[in-house]
């Protein structure tokens, strides 16, 4: 070997030890120094103490299959009937939905934190959480996603912010499930306006045709992921599109849940 590929070599070798460093090292802090919970700010080796933990998450929650919405304790025993009024009624495009917990106080500043203050060891806890569930839930490797993708934010956005929150999340969540992640799986082809401004039908018409999908997904299983989940208008936009382009099954990921009203 010359010298020449000899110091490309060790360069290139240096630079892939750098990388792994610089990846492994928040997690080494985070192991040896504690941190302020995100919540109550005691310390932490977590985002949230054990504490906060153990007070405020709802997993247990029963959930609609389809669109995770909370369902009444009456529907307990009934395991074929874990759907929502609404999801009977008329099934959204998308086929399941796995959230967390619902978006309420405390945990909605989890969510804040993350989109608006770049606090992205959130993601990494949410992503943890949601891969547990899903693997808790799956009864069989078909329901395995083959490939993981967020939400895509506008363009402006994108800039303004500087980061995708939700492919912070996914980037984490397939990792976890062992499948691939593909961030640039579906594309924001219009701006819209911001959906909190608006009501459910404004919001199906804002996001009806605002996406397209990049790649080649006929038979696929795509999962989606997002921070928050409202009325759900942004997931069955991209849901129906990826259907509309050969998809077999869509599954949403998302971290909080706003219960319906």
């Amino acid at each position: 070997m010359s010298f020449r590929a000899h110091f490309l070599s060790s360069r290139s070798g240096l630079a892939r030890f750098a990388r792994g460093l610089e990846s492994a090292w928040p997690r080494t802090l985070q192991a040896v120094l504690p941190n302020a919970c995100t919540l109550c700010g005691n310390l932490s080796h977590n985002p949230l103490c054990t504490f906060c933990d153990e007070s405020y998450w709802n997993n247990g929650a029963l959930r609609c299959d389809v669109c995770a919405v909370p369902l009444p304790v009456t529907f307990r025993g009934r395991r074929a009937s874990y759907r929502c009024a609404d999801c009977i009624a008329e099934k959204p495009p998308f086929d399941a939905t796995f959230a967390l917990a619902d978006y309420r106080a405390p945990l909605d500043t989890l969510a804040v934190g993350l989109k608006f203050r770049a606090q992205l060891m959130l993601a990494r806890e949410f992503a943890r959480r949601l891969a547990r569930l899903a693997e808790d839930a799956r009864q069989d490797p078909s329901q395995c996603p083959d490939v993981i993708a967020p939400v895509p934010l506008a363009s402006r956005r994108l800039i303004e912010r500087g980061y995708n929150q939700a492919w912070q999340i996914a980037r984490p969540l397939a990792r976890a499930l062992r499948v691939p992640a593909d961030a640039t799986l579906l594309r924001r082809v219009i701006e819209t306006a911001p959906q909190s401004r608006l009501d459910l039908d404004a919001r199906r018409m804002n996001v009806g045709r605002a996406f397209e999908v990049a790649r080649r997904v006929e038979g696929q299983h795509i999962g989606i992921v997002d921070d928050v989940m409202t009325t759900g208008a942004t997931l069955e936009a991209l849901a129906r599109t990826l259907k509309a382009a050969g998809a077999r099954r869509v599954t949403n990921f998302v971290a909080l849940r706003t219960p319906k009203n």
